[in-house]
């Protein structure tokens, strides 16, 4: 039997980042993981590969419909989807084989198999049971999905299928207008399918910026993609080549159908806590089936810690290392902390939609006084250059003492640029703190000092 400090059980991103942090301050670690590759579902099924189809299928947008205007002319690019497979799959090897070298240089056993706790203190991993002064739960989610609703993951397909999908579909339905059915969404339209988005709310992104919204929704319709808004699906079944989507319009209860060659059900995720053992040691969960934690992410059996999509809270890569490193901080008898307050969230469409902190709706459910600063990117020289003028910045900020908020972006590199706010907030920094900071030119950072400036006296090129 071995013994460790710390044993964590899983290898996402909350698990191998909680794991090295671990090394890192001297305890003796090791990672559960029961796939053939480290880095869970973001680095083998999800954020990862489902970025490197994005971006080539940008390329082939960019090829199709911007090239000529600037002066690269010739026959657009074929899609080889098997290169493109190939080329998804060597994006998902480097980076996983990158977690092997991390997992060696700070002396991390990986142990092989998958994990659950018999008792507090052990782990079982296969027929081995290793011994633990502290256990980390890192197990991930899993796609959730509907009533009626059958997933083969070859014509009713999850993200994961979907990413593997035999051929490019015709046609495709997605079943939630939320960031993966719209990303993978994106993808297949750009490849010619044609796709049509079911929602039962009556906007895109729940939770985003009600004004963000309204513009994302409007461009991806500009791109391809269809939307039906305000359905509840009722059924989804596969013939031998083709699915049939039957859903119930909310407003007058009326039914229909329609056909596509694939279906991605995208109506969100769940935690995956299955075979840990978790009602046999008495660990308490949530109403929403999620394991209870205190402030030092500490479970109700002491000794045992959880992060990342088994605990509440955005289900979110990031999120999930810095509750990692946290968690791993406290283990060490460190302090550890995570501020859930400016935790950005991102979609990796064209354009990017990113946002952080408080929106307009919370600010006023909250009847708290706000300001709001917006800037187009139509007024920035740098995207407009390359065809990405749409889209704006919207920075939210105290009435009375200007501390910067929130802020909401839809536009070129919208991933990035929400760094710079989400530092501002970390230091309690003003709308104006951030407009008297010199930004490059041309840069689209421009646009989020426009917006900053926007809060006080004014935008200078809008």
């Amino acid at each position: 039997m071995s013994s460790y400090d710390v044993i964590v059980i899983g290898s996402g991103p909350g698990g191998y980042v909680a794991a090295i942090r671990c090394a890192q301050l001297g305890l003796k670690t090791a990672c559960v993981e029961g796939r053939e590759t480290l880095g869970g579902t973001c680095l083998n099924v999800g954020c990862i590969p489902s970025k490197a189809l994005l971006h080539a299928t940008h390329m082939l947008h960019e090829a199709e419909h911007n090239f000529a205007e600037m002066g690269l002319k010739g026959k657009s690019p074929s899609v080889d989807w098997k290169q493109m497979l190939s080329y998804k799959q060597s994006t998902i090897d480097t980076n996983t084989k990158g977690i092997e070298f991390l997992f060696k240089k700070n002396k991390i056993d990986w142990l092989k198999g998958w994990g659950s706790v018999p008792e507090a203190g052990k782990v079982k991993v296969g027929d081995e049971v290793h011994e633990a002064k502290n256990i980390i739960l890192a197990s991930g989610s899993e796609p959730a999905t509907l009533p009626g609703i059958e997933v083969d993951e070859k014509i009713i397909v999850t993200s994961t299928g979907a990413l593997e999908l035999g051929k490019v579909p015709r046609s495709m339905v997605v079943i939630g207008a939320g960031v993966i059915g719209l990303e993978l969404g994106s993808v297949y339209a750009r490849l010619g399918a044609e796709v049509t988005v079911i929602e039962y709310l009556d906007a895109i992104t729940p939770g985003m910026d009600p004004e963000v919204q309204k513009t994302f929704q409007r461009m991806l319709k500009k791109q391809g993609l269809n939307f039906v808004m305000g359905a509840a699906v009722q059924k989804a079944e596969a013939a031998k080549t083709k699915a049939k989507v039957s859903y119930k319009l909310r407003k007058d209860d009326s039914e229909h159908e329609v056909e596509a060659d694939v279906v991605l059900v995208a109506t969100g995720r769940k935690p995956y806590t299955e075979g840990l053992g978790l009602d046999k040691l008495g660990i308490e969960m949530t109403k929403r089936g999620q394991i209870a934690v205190n402030d030092h992410w500490e479970t109700s059996v002491k000794g045992i810690y959880a992060i990342g999509d088994v605990i509440e809270g955005p289900m979110l890569a990031h999120k999930a290392e810095d509750e990692g490193m946290a968690a791993a901080e406290v283990i060490a008898g460190k302090h550890g902390h995570v501020n859930y307050g400016v935790i950005p969230g991102v979609i990796y469409t064209h354009p990017e939609v990113a946002n952080v902190g408080e929106t307009e709706a919370t600010l006023k459910e909250a009847g708290r006084a706000y300001k709001v600063g917006k800037f187009s990117f139509m007024g920035n020289a740098r995207a407009k250059a390359v065809f990405a003028g749409d889209g704006f910045v919207k920075i939210l900020a105290d009435k009375e003492t200007d501390r910067i908020l929130g802020c909401h972006i839809i536009g070129p590199g919208a991933g990035d640029l929400i760094h710079e706010v989400c530092v501002a907030m970390e230091f309690g920094a003003s709308a104006q703190d951030l407009a008297m900071t010199c930004h490059a030119h041309p840069t689209y950072s421009e646009a989020v000092r426009e917006a900053a400036l926007a809060c006080g006296a004014g935008a200078i090129h809008m």
